[in-house]
């Protein structure tokens, strides 16, 4: 159970409601974690504001993003991030199959993300530290220098809502992602 209330767009902090209506326009609805967000506007705000910058930036394609999402997602165990990135990963066309494959840290399908992916991982999973051989493979993969960089956006993003999950045990308004 969620330790605080899903907020409305109404009952929201005035500097949470213009966010949390975008947010709701993009998705039918106001999901669980935006409500929960919208507490502090802090929190929304940089959260919204990281993914523009991304948007506006970022240079992996939709499929790579929600595969960086599902990747870190799986390594720190959120749930509701795994169930919200499946629904995402089936609009940028990744298959079931590539999506559990990518949650089991198989992404054999396709060696350049699965080069990437390792080191998503590995940020995850050590605190930021990645093994130079790891680095290395994504550079031999096709990743630029730049690129990788890049990569440390994607997974703190994805990284400040899975810990936000975890921490206000957000309740899952999505369909599940599937058991592996």
């Amino acid at each position: 159970m969620a330790r605080i209330p899903v907020h409305t767009i109404e009952s929201a902090p005035e500097q949470s409601r213009d966010e949390l209506k975008a947010l709701e326009a993009k998705f039918g609805k106001v999901l669980n974690i935006h409500g929960e967000m919208a507490h502090s506007p802090v929190v929304l705000q940089s959260y919204v504001a990281v993914q523009q910058v991304i948007a506006d930036y970022g240079t992996f394609d939709a499929r790579t993003r929600e595969a960086i999402a599902l990747a870190v997602g799986n390594a720190d165990g959120c749930s509701y991030c795994q169930a919200a990135h499946t629904g995402g990963g089936k609009a940028a066309g990744l298959s079931n199959d590539e999506m559990i494959g990518i949650r089991r840290g198989d992404a054999g399908f396709d060696a350049k993300l699965d080069a990437l992916l390792v080191l998503a991982r590995q940020y995850t999973t050590n605190i930021g530290t990645v093994d130079d051989a790891a680095w290395q493979a994504a550079l031999d993969a096709g990743w630029t220098d730049d690129q990788l960089t890049e990569l440390s956006a994607h997974v703190t993003l994805n990284l400040l809502t899975n810990f936000f999950n975890h921490f206000v045990k957000t309740d899952l308004d999505l369909p599940a992602a599937p058991a592996l």
